[in-house]
């Protein structure tokens, strides 16, 4: 596996939100909600909580929900009266079933996960959200959810009032596949042609997340915005980080690209920005 992260303020807001980890076997998104009200606090509670489990040799589902659970009740913690943080959890974990690898996805919230294979864009989750109830229910279209009004209202995340947990997908790891992981701040400036055409054009995980995070910036960055990519070069192949080219040195400001090369022998160590 090859994989790298980016992640910028945008153009509108003064505090960055959200957070990730890339570290295999696990990897997260999760924006912050609460703007002065320690949104940014609430999406690293839930980083925080993943990184327990990077260093294991085998993950499960069940430990993905524990995480979860955990995050939870520390981000209920922070509430007061006059403040009451929230976020998004969005996580991928690489998990062995019956011999064969797969992508063990949970979420909460507005965050998505899309698998991009043989030139298609297909998305694992489905928002918690007011408007992708409407597009269940036959009342808008997902069209018309781009510039819904309450597009940016969801009906799930870690800190509600009331959430009946994280919804879960098991999906096979496919040679030659691409997991994207974004928070909302992508998608609502990128359509998902956009994305796909981005993610067919740029080998490099690092230069994909980069341009993508790039063009959600120039098309308004109302948002923040968070990247990671994990490509899966060669079933059982051993993870690294991919290097980001000098040429793209010039990112916007504030992004945070995966840099290093990892060696064989080690385990590599998450990288977040909030």
């Amino acid at each position: 596996m090859r994989y790298s992260a980016a992640t910028d303020v945008g153009q509108v807001r003064s505090v960055n939100e959200d957070s990730f980890l890339a570290a295999p076997p696990v990897f997260v998104v999760a924006d912050g909600m609460g703007g002065y009200e320690r949104g940014d606090v609430a999406s690293a509670i839930v980083v925080e909580e993943f990184e327990s489990i990077r260093d294991c040799a085998a993950v499960e589902p069940s430990d993905l929900e524990s995480c979860i659970s955990r995050a939870r009740l520390r981000i209920q913690d922070l509430a007061t009266q006059k403040a009451a943080p929230g976020s998004t959890v969005l996580a991928a974990a690489y998990v062995e079933q019956s011999g064969r690898g797969y992508w063990a996805i949970a979420h909460e919230g507005d965050s998505r996960a899309y698998q991009w294979h043989d030139g298609n864009l297909a998305r694992i989750t489905k928002d918690h959200s007011i408007v992708q109830e409407l597009v269940d229910e036959g009342q808008i279209t997902e069209e018309e959810a781009q510039a819904h009004p309450e597009r940016h209202i969801i009906t799930r995340a870690l800190g509600g009032s009331a959430s009946s947990g994280p919804d879960f997908s098991l999906v096979p790891v496919e040679e030659g596949a691409r997991l994207l992981l974004c928070s909302d701040g992508l998608t609502g400036e990128l359509s998902e042609k956009s994305i796909s055409r981005i993610l067919a054009d740029e080998v490099r995980s690092a230069r994909a997340a980069d341009l993508l995070v790039r063009r959600a910036v120039e098309a308004g960055g109302h948002d923040n915005i968070t990247v990671v990519i994990v490509d899966v070069v060669s079933v059982g192949d051993r993870a690294v980080e991919d290097t980001l080219d000098p040429d793209l040195i010039g990112a916007p400001t504030q992004v945070e690209a995966v840099e290093d090369t990892i060696p064989e022998d080690t385990i590599p160590n998450g990288r977040r920005s909030r």
